[in-house]
């Protein structure tokens, strides 16, 4: 699928998610006391989209708990992405730190100039400079391809949806069994396992190769075989690969295809470089 297809199916799936939510509010209004209630309503979800799409990056970022990271605290790292982004035809984007040791990269934000990726301590110490450009490689593509808008929505009402079950006080667990399907529905409905290969196809393109990426996404999967890691479910999405382990809740959420088979589509991308490697 061409990139500007992409970018354009990204862009009519946030909006017929607000138009959707509109719709039911209105219609919640009109029942409830006619036009002029059902007006209010549909204003107040023109508000709460509004709201959405302009700060649901730093909610996000505040999901995952990662800070800033000035450039002078990571020069080279900055200069990694200035590069990469230049060559996959967006802007730099803001870089933040999730302070802890499990290898994990994630994107959010709204798309070609206004975005922010966030990295783990751990993968900065974890990955070597051709697998490290990888990482970065897929979360530009990401943003190329404005799926950052939607993963950053998706994921950041299926968290109040989820955060929602806790009002229920002793009746919490049975509203989570509840609320917690719907969450991860509407994660689905949104978005498409197709989206990494999309991705990983642009990342390889933008390092010139497919080999860091793949390399990469074998060595982050070990990781998060050995860490356990605990997070909000809902935050899946955004990632590189799926850092929490397929059960309970967290099954749910599992939008990424099977690391093995990414890998695969990346080394077909590139046999004869596969075959040097070995080599040497």
């Amino acid at each position: 699928m061409g990139s500007r297809l992409l970018v354009v199916r990204n862009i009519l799936k946030v909006w017929a998610l607000f138009l959707v939510v509109c719709a039911i509010l209105g219609a919640i209004g009109w029942f409830v006391d006619g036009y002029r209630l059902s007006t209010i309503f549909i204003f107040c979800g023109l508000l709460l989209g509004a709201g959405v799409y302009w700060y649901a990056d730093r909610a996000v970022l505040g999901l995952v708990r990662a800070r800033d990271l000035p450039q002078g605290e990571a020069p080279g790292l900055h200069s990694t992405v200035e590069r990469l982004a230049a060559v996959a035809g967006v802007a730099k984007p803001r870089l933040s730190l999730m302070p802890d040791g499990l290898p994990r990269a994630c994107a959010a934000g709204r798309g070609l100039r206004s975005s922010t990726i966030a990295v783990s301590s751990g993968l900065l110490q974890a990955l070597p400079p051709a697998e490290l450009e990888g990482v970065l490689a897929h979360e530009l593509a990401h943003i190329r391809h404005r799926d950052v808008l939607v993963q950053s929505v998706a994921a950041l009402i299926a968290a109040v949806l989820i955060e929602t079950s806790r009002l229920g006080g002793w009746f919490s667990r049975a509203l989570l069994f509840v609320l917690g399907p719907i969450a991860s529905a509407f994660v689905h409905l949104l978005l498409s396992p197709k989206r990494e290969f999309d991705a990983d196809g642009r990342a390889s393109s933008i390092c010139g190769s497919p080999h860091g990426l793949a390399a990469a996404l074998i060595r982050l999967d070990q990781a998060s075989e050995l860490v356990a890691f605990r997070g909000s479910p809902a935050a899946e999405p955004l990632y590189t690969i799926n850092p929490f382990e397929e059960e309970g809740l967290a099954g749910l959420f599992v939008t990424h295809p099977a690391v093995l088979e990414r890998v695969r589509r990346l080394r077909s991308l590139d046999p004869q470089g596969l075959d040097a490697l070995r080599a040497a």
